[in-house]
């Protein structure tokens, strides 16, 4: 029984991150989640206590916390921004129904957003401390490290809107190693940094 109750919370937590991606948290209903899922409508309640906590708990279950939480051992702030990099790529590819549901709830600002901020905050914080660590040792070169923050985010995360240029592109998609090298390779120069080895 506790197996088949595992899989049933499972197929709802699933069938939700689906739904909350497609047409957002307030477009989505719990018994549209149900449906999805092929459950009982009172099983959210039963489970979740409710649809908040079901946005909640999909964060606890699908957010890679063990992987991204390995950089923050880090001091080396090339190895450090890197690292932030490979990182958030392999999981917006991985996983790219919980990348868009959060872009969703950033984008309009809503209740939700600081479930979010909680989240990601420690992750942006490390790295602008890897940028700012990085501009004082001399290996960086920039002006404002908050607008370069937002120019580094920006790069990593904008490429997940591709499908809207699809029909200007002849070139195949990357696969996700390729990404991950051809990203940190223009953050590394808008960072101004310059590999002493080369």
């Amino acid at each position: 029984m506790a197996g088949q109750e595992l899989d049933m919370k499972m197929k709802i937590l699933l069938a939700a991150k689906k739904l909350f991606a497609k047409n957002g948290y307030d477009a989505t209903s719990v018994r549209q989640i149900c449906e999805e899922a092929g459950a009982n409508v009172a099983l959210v309640s039963y489970y979740f206590g409710g649809k908040e906590s079901v946005f909640r708990e999909i964060f606890k279950q699908f957010f890679p916390n063990e992987r991204v939480n390995t950089f923050f051992d880090i001091e080396d702030p090339l190895v450090g921004v890197q690292t932030v990099i490979e990182e958030v790529v392999w999981m917006r590819n991985a996983d790219p129904q919980l990348i868009t549901m959060m872009q969703m709830e950033i984008i309009t600002i809503t209740s939700r957003v600081e479930q979010i901020r909680e989240v990601v905050y420690p992750i942006w914080k490390k790295l602008k401390d890897f940028l700012e660590k990085g501009r004082q040792d001399g290996i960086f070169h920039f002006d404002s490290t908050e607008s370069t923050l937002m120019f580094v985010l920006g790069s990593i995360f904008f490429y997940k809107q591709r499908e809207f240029f699809e029909l200007m592109f002849t070139e195949e998609k990357l696969d996700t190693e390729t990404l991950i090298h051809q990203t940190t390779a223009y953050v590394l120069n808008g960072l101004g940094y310059q590999n002493k080895g080369e």
